[in-house]
């Protein structure tokens, strides 16, 4: 990046400080978030520009001192191996960023192959993200589900948010999990003791602030029906559960667990205008293949991404070559080391990119 477009981020960064410091901007909470999360983003530049400029003057410095005492000399030399080390660390904090690492996310979690199996693993997987989502602080809430009949989740909707303006929020934590995740293990309804493999899908998106894509009423078919809870009771006596269809894509949301139909309605087009978003960003990125360089996330949804051996307790993600015998604790949410993996991959495949 060239000194003009550095001294206008730096510029920015101010300008949104004396913004924050403004008690009347805090009156629109969605206009604050995304002025701290954008500030949250930035800071990270200032600390190293203001560090790297501090490290050359001190550098210059030490030499001067060095010439007449050469006492200073190892202290310059301390000095001048900082240097590269910040500059290494602005160049990828300028790397161009994934526009939606500050986003909460929808992620979806459904039963494949396996029958009821897969539907338990699909429970599984739920409470390892409302674990993890529970150590991150994050705020998660299961919007829509449909239940098996051992108590698994044929069908499952959650939407999980952080409560604070992040640059790197739920998305830049969560983007990689979607795909197939595949499960080996011995399943409750084997009674022989051999072990099975089945499968889970995520799907996982962001969930935008704005409005982006326009949906059109007359696109829209929405059912309003009676919420149910596990085992299919009812636990509402009136209509209060929406289910909209989008005509054009055959996208189909669900909502149930607000209080209100009227809630219900907004929140199942929240996830549909998600929804909706990620369709038309996967099919730009179709489109735009041959300009985009590939990434860690991939847009075909049927790839397995990971597996979970119970025998071996042993978790595998395939497109990092990422393997730990810890699957009990990642279960209970300690999924920060896979993460990691791929947070990097993706990192260094941007660095080499950046480089070439």
């Amino acid at each position: 990046m060239d000194s003009s477009s550095l001294k206008g981020l730096l510029e920015e960064h101010a300008q949104l400080e004396e913004q924050l410091a403004d008690p009347s901007v805090h009156a629109d909470q969605a206009r604050a978030r995304k002025l701290g999360r954008r500030y949250a983003e930035l800071s990270p530049v200032v600390k190293t520009v203001r560090e790297l400029d501090t490290a050359r003057e001190d550098l210059e410095t030490a030499k001067e001192l060095a010439a007449e005492d050469s006492a200073f000399a190892a202290e310059a030399e301390e000095i001048s191996a900082k240097i590269p080390v910040l500059e290494a660390k602005l160049t990828e904090l300028l790397l161009p960023r994934d526009p939606y690492d500050g986003s909460d996310v929808v992620m979806e979690i459904k039963s494949g192959e396996g029958g009821e199996e897969s539907a338990l693993f699909a429970g599984d997987l739920l409470r390892m993200y409302l674990r993890y989502a529970e150590r991150r602080g994050w705020k998660a809430e299961v919007l829509d589900s449909v239940d098996s009949d051992l108590g698994g989740f044929k069908d499952v909707t959650v939407s999980i948010k952080s409560r604070s303006a992040e640059a790197d929020g739920v998305w830049a934590r969560l983007k990689f999990e979607g795909g197939v995740h595949r499960v080996q293990r011995v399943p409750a309804t084997e009674s022989q003791g051999r072990i099975h493999t089945s499968a889970s899908g995520v799907l996982i998106y962001p969930e935008p602030e704005d409005v982006e894509v326009e949906i059109d009423p007359n696109d829209l078919r929405i059912d309003v029906y009676r919420s149910s809870g596990p085992g299919g009771q009812s636990v509402n006596t009136t209509d209060s559960a929406v289910r909209i269809t989008h005509l054009p894509t055959g996208v189909v949301v669900s909502c149930q667990n607000e209080k209100s139909q009227i809630q219900n309605r907004a929140r199942a087009l929240q996830v549909l205008q998600a929804r909706l978003q990620a369709i038309a960003e996967e099919e730009a990125a179709a489109k735009a293949s041959d300009a985009r360089r590939s990434q860690v996330r991939t847009v075909d949804r049927s790839e397995r991404v990971r597996t979970y051996n119970f025998a071996e307790n042993r978790i595998a993600d395939h497109r990092v070559n990422y393997k730990a015998y810890n699957l009990d604790q990642v279960l209970d949410g300690d999924l920060d080391g896979v993460l990691d993996a791929l947070i990097t991959a993706d990192r260094e495949e941007r660095l080499a990119a950046h480089a070439g």
